[in-house]
């Protein structure tokens, strides 16, 4: 799965390089956003039609809550080592950190506070995203498959919750779904509660 991502982001490089024209590219948001939304339906299919996953997440109850805190606390400590290494503020690298793969967003809030944090903050969740798109089958198939839940963070809901379906089960996914909508409402809390410290 993740050497069949590779190949479909450099060939649409090259596609979109030397066959698209420009015109046909100018509408590629809408592209993006139509394909996503069929490649979520499908998976919502595929968990639908397991039905012993809903009563295994019943089972579970609020121990499910316990996934996404540990992904956010785990993301923001993480990001407060790598800040200390940059020789960031505390509150910069944890501004950072919280952003928890939604790049858009977490860039978006912090250029208000400074067009290079804002920078790295794109640049750290967009790395973070293709960490999980690559690493995720892996840690699904040598680690555990909640495990596998955690480099994905905010985008556990949408664009890794493919991968995440594909390389464990109808139940990781479910909870993959739970968690990247915990951990997406929490940015727009914790970036500016972070940012002010």
């Amino acid at each position: 799965m993740s050497f069949n991502i590779i190949a479909s982001v450099v060939f649409g490089i090259g596609f979109g390089h030397f066959v698209l024209s420009s015109e046909i590219l100018q509408h590629t948001d809408l592209i993006i956003d139509i394909g996503l939304c069929l490649l979520l339906f499908f998976v919502g299919l595929d968990m639908g039609r397991n039905k012993d996953a809903f009563s295994q997440i019943k089972k579970m109850g609020l121990k499910i809550l316990f996934i996404p805190f540990m992904i956010a606390v785990g993301s923001i400590i993480g990001s407060i080592i790598g800040g200390f290494l940059l020789h960031l503020p505390i509150n910069e690298s944890s501004a950072v950190g919280a952003g928890f793969g939604w790049y858009t967003l977490s860039a978006m809030m912090l250029t208000q506070y400074s067009p290079e944090l804002s920078a790295l903050a794109f640049i750290s969740n967009v790395v973070r995203e293709i960490i999980a798109l690559i690493s995720i089958p892996f840690i699904a198939k040598y680690v555990g498959d909640f495990e596998a839940i955690a480099p994905a963070g905010a985008t556990a809901m949408d664009t890794t919750l493919p991968i995440i379906s594909n390389a464990t089960n109808s139940q990781t996914a479910i909870v993959s779904f739970i968690t990247g909508v915990i951990l997406s409402s929490s940015v727009p809390i914790l970036v500016p509660i972070l940012i002010n410290l």
